[in-house]
């Protein structure tokens, strides 16, 4: 029987990371500036990165191959069906120290056509924010493909952008096409498609970690992009104790703020669906399959989707995803 797999995260030095995930217990890379830090891919299926499981018998085993060996039992029948052997969602938190490059992602169609690949659509969850902090989440207003391609031209894009303060517990969605980007002193949890595509539109005349200009992708990023404001973005909601609060439902996944306050019983029987719980705060115990294990903030774990009785107890927050 399968039972609670956490993996071995796998962190990447940026030129915008910082130090909050190395002091949360991640490990640089060999060689790595620690202070540099802006990635921890949770549970990742890409190729270059992908997850090793970190606990157990199937400790060592990467995602695909359990995947391989436990099909539906692991991630569920109609995933299975979709999606093979490729985990459908890629997690990670982020510690943004300094700006991101604005950008955007393609959808599933362009990203096949253009890349064989899927698209973006992602979602983001504050853990932490300094007082400045804030997002650049879409237009303000509507713009004209050439009055785009001017401000992209002139540099002058994201004074277009809502740029939104943001502090603990806000949420948010990204859908594919839409322009974005995050400001320094920011810690937060990404929920996200399978996929590493990012059109770079703007990087404020800012040199990687080797001292060169990062490449930008214009050309893409105009055949993608959305030029209308859009409703709905903002997902932010209040926990409520011992209850899972719905902060998004879409076609790519389901995330769910999930307030630990005691002890939590929770029936997955009729989802078929794997489940995975991000750890934004707290400590909790998570007992499922005759098996247990701690997690705590900034940790994540998956669960079967044979495991259809779960009890967590302990006092955090958890950010509760699967596929509907």
């Amino acid at each position: 029987m399968l039972y609670p797999l956490k993996f071995t995260p796998t962190t990447r030095e940026v030129v915008w990371g910082g130090s909050r995930l190395v002091a949360a217990g991640k490990k640089a890379p060999k060689g790595k500036n620690p202070d540099k830090i802006g990635e921890s891919m949770e549970i990742c299926p890409l190729v270059e990165c992908e997850s090793v499981a970190a606990n157990g018998y199937l400790k060592s085993n990467t995602l695909s191959e359990l995947i391989e060996v436990y099909m539906g039992e692991l991630v569920g029948e109609r995933t299975y069906d979709k999606f093979g052997l490729e985990f459908p969602l890629l997690l990670k938190f982020l510690d943004v120290n300094d700006t991101l490059s604005v950008q955007v992602h393609p959808n599933d169609e362009f990203a096949l056509q253009e890349h064989g690949t899927r698209g973006k659509t992602e979602m983001w969850y504050i853990i932490e924010a300094t007082p400045e902090a804030a997002i650049y989440l879409d237009l303000k207003h509507s713009l004209t493909e050439e009055e785009y391609d001017s401000a992209v031209e002139s540099g002058t894009i994201a004074q277009h952008l809502n740029r939104i303060p943001v502090q603990k517990g806000d949420a948010f969605l990204i859908p594919a096409g839409t322009i974005h980007s995050i400001d320094k002193g920011v810690l937060l949890a990404e929920v996200q498609e399978t996929s590493n595509l990012t059109y770079r539109i703007h990087d404020w005349n800012r040199k990687d970690i080797n001292g060169k200009m990062r490449e930008l992708h214009t050309d893409l990023a105009a055949e993608v992009v959305r030029l209308t404001p859009q409703e709905g973005l903002n997902l932010t909601k209040p926990a409520r104790k011992g209850e899972a609060v719905e902060l998004i439902s879409c076609d790519q996944f389901t995330v769910n703020l999930l307030w630990v306050g005691g002890a939590v019983e929770l029936d997955y029987a009729p989802l078929d669906s794997f489940v995975a719980y991000m750890c934004t705060e707290g400590e909790v115990v998570v007992s499922c399959c005759g098996e247990s294990e701690k997690l705590s903030a900034l940790q994540t774990i998956l669960l079967p989707a044979e495991a259809t009785d779960v009890v967590v107890k302990g006092e955090g927050k958890l950010l509760e995803i699967y596929i509907k």
